[in-house]
């Protein structure tokens, strides 16, 4: 079984492939969004992007952090930070209880999934490590610059090539309302939706 520092080093490797800048991730990501997206803070995503490691966490002390950078970092619709109380009730808990959670680091899963649900985190966002985190944030990435690499890579994984295959048993009507439909498929879709 691969460990998380090697999955993550494939998927930097790939990126730097595709970017034309192999050692030099920071400047071709978002080290900020990445930053967001998975409660690693900017200087350790630096630091992963580089090749480097993580300082060691336990999983209480990973908890208790994200739980704090989201604190810090979610704001409400008005622009102000979230208190506790709003945070416990978005929870579905007390704010005692995430006042305990904050100091022990071991809050319930369900409320931590409430958490991760309200503000459209990824799942494991309290519990992965550092590397893990950071490659799964990597995936829209590599997505995204493969298909810039490859075009047809869009169409092959959404089936349209089978289809195209069978473009000589059909007539030139028939053809070119099937490259339409195609050209209205790619282009309505997000990059990386194109498995559905």
């Amino acid at each position: 079984m691969r460990d998380a520092y090697t999955a993550l080093a494939e998927v930097l490797a790939r990126i730097g492939e595709l970017t034309g800048r192999p050692g030099r991730l920071p400047e071709a990501v978002d080290v900020a969004d990445l930053s967001h997206r998975t409660g690693i803070p900017v200087g350790t995503v630096v630091e992963l992007l580089g090749g480097g490691r993580a300082p060691e966490a336990g999983l209480a002390q990973r908890v208790r952090q994200r739980l704090d950078f989201i604190r810090e970092t979610r704001r409400r619709p008005d622009g102000k930070r979230y208190s506790l109380d709003e945070l416990a009730r978005i929870a579905g808990t007390s704010r005692q209880w995430l006042s305990e959670w904050r100091r022990s680091g071991l809050p319930s899963l369900e409320h931590t999934d409430r958490l991760r649900r309200f503000f459209g985190l990824p799942a494991g966002f309290f519990t992965a490590d550092e590397p893990e985190a950071l490659h799964e944030a990597l995936q829209p990435v590599l997505q995204g610059l493969e298909a810039e690499a490859d075009p047809l890579l869009r169409l092959r994984e959404s089936g349209l090539v089978r289809l195209a295959a069978r473009a000589p048993q059909m007539n030139a009507r028939q053809l070119a309302t099937l490259a339409d439909l195609a050209e209205m498929i790619i282009s309505s879709e997000p990059a990386g939706d194109a498995s559905r």
